[in-house]
């Protein structure tokens, strides 16, 4: 992995006995000690600590950077409160996501977190497409993730002013002695918080967390069945450039006010097809999917409507065991025809077709504090 780039936090990763692996062009863990189960469960009782450094930080600066914004995502950007913060996504003039991101008005800048294998593309799209607007990549901060139902207790140990943030609220806020921008937000469907720390101080920041009775360090593979119980897509796998919002039940993340009748509809790449989506629907949905059994369905496994039929009706796009719900777990596509809850439709895995049930997502209840 020589080649690999390292978080401020790699060092530390190897010392608390982390295996590491390649992603997204880093070095980083996939687990420690406890191992993706234990780690899992972990997080859903207690609080678990990410390094989610990889991913890119943005500031946009400028008088009219909301509403620039607007003509890349199809997102209410510039409505958006002073200290609050919202899911969006780029998209491409087919309709399809090219990176899904986090979008936060922090006063005078908007903040945006983008997906580690997509952020530099991410960086020239913004700089191509946005005039008048400084992009600036941060590059002297590290990412944390606290999630769980016992992060605001440790999080408000080092500074009881977040205790107060409600889910998707932003403040800048002393931690550990460092000036952090954190969010109350999290990509694992439990409560927790997103920390924005000088690399300087990252190591003794996480150190500090990690200090705590109740916090444990979680690697990817945690991270991936947290998510995928959670209902919450993976770019590159439950999304990319050929999937429409719409398709991805991603609707409630574009506001009103950028929908056919709004205020500030359209304007933004794929509209056409976006918004027609929105009025028709669409041709296909992404569902939860529960295989019968104990094996796993993962991601590739095609699916058909029947144990006979030829002609595919979609495709898991993701799946493996889900430690909470104690069983194994997919999402994936399947036309609209066969998207109902509780419809049975088939996998394709070594040359057997085995039933699944389309169910409803998320599969664990999501535990943000509103």
């Amino acid at each position: 992995m020589s080649d690999q780039k390292h978080t401020p936090l790699y060092d530390l990763h190897v010392e608390l006995g982390a295996k590491m692996v390649p992603f997204a062009g880093y070095a980083m863990p996939v687990q420690y000690g406890l191992g993706v189960l234990k780690e899992h469960l972990h997080c859903r009782a207690k609080a678990g600590l990410f390094d989610v450094s990889h991913m890119g930080q943005v500031k946009l600066v400028g008088d009219d950077a909301a509403t620039a914004m607007e003509t890349l995502v199809p997102v209410d950007v510039a409505g958006l409160a002073e200290g609050r913060q919202r899911y969006g996504f780029f998209t491409n003039d087919a309709g399809g996501i090219t990176d899904d991101l986090m979008l936060a008005n922090r006063g005078d800048h908007i903040f945006v977190v983008v997906n580690a294998a997509c952020k530099e593309a991410d960086i020239a799209h913004l700089r191509s497409g946005l005039r008048g607007v400084d992009v600036i990549e941060v590059t002297d901060r590290a990412l944390l993730a606290l999630q769980g139902p016992a992060a605001e207790a440790v999080l408000a140990g080092l500074n009881p002013a977040v205790a107060d943030m409600a889910f998707m609220d932003v403040a800048t806020v002393t931690l550990n002695g460092a000036e952090c921008w954190v969010s109350r937000s999290g990509y694992t469907g439990e409560d927790g918080y997103e920390i924005s720390v000088p690399q300087a101080a990252a190591v003794d920041l996480a150190k500090a967390l990690l200090a705590q009775d109740d916090v444990e360090p979680i690697g990817l593979g945690a991270r991936d069945s947290l998510r995928l119980e959670g209902g919450l897509c993976l770019y590159g796998h439950d999304i990319d450039g050929t999937t429409t919002p719409i398709e991805a039940g991603l609707t409630w993340a574009i506001q009103k006010v950028r929908r056919s009748g709004g205020d500030r509809a359209g304007g933004f790449p794929g509209a056409d097809v976006i918004l027609a989506q929105l009025a028709e629907g669409a041709p296909r949905k992404r569902v939860g999917l529960r295989p019968e059994g104990r094996a796993p369905m993962r991601e590739g496994v095609v699916l058909f409507a029947d144990a006979d039929a030829t002609d595919p009706i979609g495709k898991v796009t993701s799946g493996g065991f889900g430690p909470t719900v104690g069983g194994p777990v997919a999402m994936g596509y399947v036309d609209a025809a066969h998207a109902a809850k509780d419809t049975v439709v088939f996998g394709e895995l070594r040359g057997k077709r085995l039933p699944l049930t389309v169910a409803a997502l998320p599969f664990t209840p999501a535990n943000f504090k509103r």
